[in-house]
């Protein structure tokens, strides 16, 4: 793969190979997502929609426990005021339109537990393929802020009722037979090797479709969603306020002293 970014360990990857596109981003904090991952993984979106030799998107994380454990801890606890704040979230935004607005279908390939913006990602992938151990949480209510910028796509993809159950019970995990059932997850496998050549089934599948119907197909599948562009940055706004709050603050310090 081509590395597009690196911060320490972390990465985001990109590889083309007969039509396909493969994204792939790793963090050493389980797949967490600090703002300059973000930035990288709406670029290589951006890029990969926009190339003619691209057919299809694969979005992946690396490693073999979690899939993505959301908001980095560490660029949260740092951030000094609303104005940060707002660029941190917003970044979450970025990444989501991204997909969004992308004319090629974006497979989600989730090989572990999601939480917060993990969940996010997954939901707004076109079709993810997810293994047993992909449990689910929404855990920003715990640490005194909420699901404000993935949940549209949260909840457009679950829809409301099990979107609020996820989001008021921030501390307890869904399994990825609920996340299938609900919507969340269009297929599930007990095994990695399994769920790769599901992925790969696909993928392969869709690369020998026609672009065109594809891009017309997606945009079917978004309908209603023109005003994320605001939307999801109002919603960025709400998190970036929150979370200078001192519960916020002490609720995260206690996180990472566990």
């Amino acid at each position: 793969m081509t590395k597009i970014s690196t911060m320490s360990e972390a990465y985001v990857k990109q590889e083309f190979h007969k039509g396909i596109t493969t994204i792939e981003f790793f963090h050493r904090q389980s797949n967490s997502l600090p703002g300059i991952i973000l930035e990288k993984l709406s670029q290589a979106i951006h890029g990969a929609g926009n190339d003619t030799e691209t057919k299809v998107i694969i979005l992946r994380s690396a490693g073999e426990k979690a899939f993505c454990a959301g908001a980095s801890f560490d660029e949260l606890i740092a951030i000094k005021n609303k104005e940060e704040g707002l660029e941190f979230f917003s970044g979450f935004a970025k990444v989501i339109n991204a997909i969004r607005i992308c004319p090629k279908f974006v497979i989600g390939r989730i090989h572990g537990k999601c939480v917060g913006g993990g969940v996010g990602l997954a939901a707004a992938a076109d079709y993810a393929i997810a293994t047993e151990a992909a449990e689910v949480k929404l855990s920003e209510l715990a640490v005194g802020i909420g699901p404000f910028v993935v949940g549209p796509a949260v909840e457009r993809k679950i829809g409301n009722s099990a979107f609020s159950q996820l989001a008021t019970d921030a501390s307890m995990w869904r399994s990825a037979d609920w996340a299938r059932r609900k919507g969340l997850f269009a297929e599930l496998y007990p095994t990695t090797e399994q769920m790769d050549e599901a992925v790969r089934r696909l993928s392969g599948q869709l690369v020998h479709s026609s672009p065109e119907a594809m891009e017309e197909m997606k945009k079917i599948f978004w309908k209603g969603t023109e005003h994320w562009d605001t939307l999801l940055m109002e919603r960025a706004a709400i998190s970036g306020r929150l979370v200078l709050s001192d519960f916020t603050r002490n609720a995260i310090a206690k996180f990472k002293n566990r």
